[in-house]
């Protein structure tokens, strides 16, 4: 079944979408009248999309879902993002209204809206951010004011809204945070609010208009044919919301949506690395250019066969290959955090799921722009004409560090909600299964010795980390926040390694099944302990220097 499955998503994303992505970036999505209009092809293949039942594949059965594991889903995502990345943040934020709905809506808003979303017949999307109300939420100030007949009044201005209008579905389901009177200042006073765009009636059809209305979309640097809306709730009289769960819990609600959206963004770095990746291959190996430096040929050859473009490569490989096995590990913790029998099991695999968000999303996106910017140069003067596309990649993922969260963001959720609270037990525990791994390696002879010589100082390197970061968050939290993100990075280079030489590990049982396949993981995994598995020594250092925060915060304001 999973196979099949992933079959099918392929051919949907490499015959429909993945057509249309240079098409949305030179036609994007168009504002007129506060109406917005799709690049042309995608309401089309949205429709495709829809009917084939993709934006279900991990939701309940109960909803019209598939009901299949977060990790068959994420290889689906993935695939998605490669052939089109503005096309899937419509879905992906769709994914994150119907978990938010699943774990907080009353039983009458699930049924209202969940099996729609799913279908494909509406879309949802996340109203979080205001002009003066970024990663600072405690600033916003879009009002909620009750009507006594259990329904809510919107009124306020929310910006950066992906996909917040649009003419591929028939409703769009906004989840809104907003204050109501008298509220707790701060982000302890603030509540979520369902606003469709058109009110639903009580057999299910379209009602009237509410009072939302797009009043423009941005011009953006990349994924463009993405509309990122300006909405203005309430200014013919205020937009009808119903409350979802208990009023000034909207943030702990938004979460489950922003969970869920930030490790899809981490897939959307794993997927346009693999499509940069992709793109500069077949170009290394059409492209003639130059003898080769050994002598061996006397005339031009292809640019892959230059030990230059073939580190490009590798390293985008082997940046890609590690980002995903952790991505894809990271999914299946989460299914077994919902499906294992034990509860004791579940809450386990619950928190190390939590732990590796951060990771997910802050490491791939990271190193999503070190990729496709190696495709760039892969290209060469070509990569710097449009035409070309490479650069479409790059400027598609400079976002991708930036929303739901950008890297400082998720380092500081690590630090804090990730390791500080639990006193480091996730990470303590991670640490123990990648020195089981180290020891596995040992066993394997003198091919495993790089890897398992450079696995084991990154273990090191990464339990000198946390140690510190438990050692003086309290003591010195500037030191600490000031080696926040290097903390993130060393994580997900070490996690990542892990993973690569855990492949290594099993490709070596299944070498003679595929030598050409298994050769090139372990080729793969080898490179990544050579070239970047290193780089967690040096974070270290970055990290735990006494001097680390002085040096951070040595110039003051003037001096900038």
């Amino acid at each position: 079944t999973a196979q099949a499955v992933l079959e099918e998503s392929a051919k949907l994303c490499g015959e429909v979408l993945a057509p249309l992505n240079v098409e949305g970036d030179k036609n994007p999505s168009s504002w007129k009248d506060g109406n917005v209009t799709a690049t042309p092809g995608f309401a089309d293949a949205f429709r495709q999309f829809a009917a084939g039942g993709w934006q279900g594949v991990q939701h309940p059965v109960e909803y019209e879902g598939q009901g299949l594991p977060k990790l068959i889903a994420t290889a689906c995502i993935e695939m998605l993002n490669a052939s089109n990345l503005s096309f899937a943040l419509c879905p992906l934020l769709t994914d994150g209204a119907i978990e938010a709905l699943l774990t907080a809506g009353s039983e009458a808003q699930k049924q209202t809206y969940v099996p729609r979303l799913i279908s494909g017949e509406w879309t949802g999307t996340m109203n979080l951010t205001e002009p003066q109300a970024g990663s600072d939420l405690a600033l916003v100030r879009t009002r909620a004011e009750p009507q006594g007949d259990g329904t809510y009044r919107i009124f306020g201005t929310k910006i950066f809204i992906t996909w917040g209008e649009h003419d591929m579905a028939e409703n769009i389901v906004h989840l809104v945070l907003a204050r109501t009177p008298n509220a707790p200042e701060g982000v302890k006073g603030i509540s979520l609010f369902v606003v469709p765009k058109f009110l639903v009636n009580e057999d299910g059809s379209l009602g009237e208009r509410n009072d939302v209305h797009c009043v423009s979309i941005e011009h953006k640097l990349g994924i463009k044919a993405s509309p990122t809306a300006v909405l203005q709730f309430g200014d013919h009289g205020g937009a009808i919301g119903q409350l979802i769960g208990e009023e000034n819990r909207g943030l702990e609600y938004m979460f489950i949506m922003m969970n869920a959206a930030r490790f899809a963004v981490g897939m959307q770095g794993v997927a346009i690395a693999d499509r940069a990746y992709q793109k500069a291959v077949a170009y290394a190996k059409e492209r003639v250019q130059s003898r080769p430096v050994d002598g061996s040929a006397k005339q031009a050859v292809a640019i892959i066969q230059h030990p230059d473009v073939r580190r490009m490569l590798a390293t985008m490989r082997a940046l890609t290959e590690a980002s995903r096995a952790l991505a894809y590990v990271a999914a299946s913790h989460c299914d077994h955090a919902h499906r294992h029998p034990d509860e004791a099991r579940r809450a386990e695999q619950q928190a190390i799921y939590e732990y590796l968000v951060p990771i997910v999303k802050g490491w791939s996106t990271e190193l999503s722009l070190e990729v496709t910017s190696l495709g760039v140069q892969v290209h060469g003067g070509m990569g710097f004409i449009e035409e070309t596309g490479a650069a479409q990649y790059y400027r598609d993922a400079r976002i991708l560090p930036i929303y739901e969260g950008t890297t400082a963001i998720q380092a500081n959720d690590l630090v804090g909600r990730k390791t500080l609270r639990d006193g480091g037990a996730v990470a303590q525990a991670l640490l123990a299964q990648i020195a089981q791994t180290v020891e596995a390696l040992k066993q394997q002879g003198a091919a495993f010795d790089s890897m398992q010589k450079h696995l084991s100082r990154g273990h090191d390197a990464l339990a000198s980390a946390v140690q510190y970061v438990l050692q003086n968050a309290k003591r010195d939290p500037n030191a600490v926040f000031a080696g926040s993100v290097p903390y993130l990075k060393l994580a997900g280079i070490v996690l990542g390694g892990w993973q690569m030489a855990r492949a290594m590990l099993v490709a070596q049982q299944k070498h003679a099944d595929d030598p050409s396949f298994y050769g090139a993981k372990i080729a793969t995994a080898q490179f990544y302990a050579e070239h970047v598995l290193p780089q967690a020594v040096a974070l270290e250092a970055s990290i735990v220097s006494a001097k680390g925060a002085q040096g951070v915060l040595a110039l003051s304001e003037d001096q900038f």
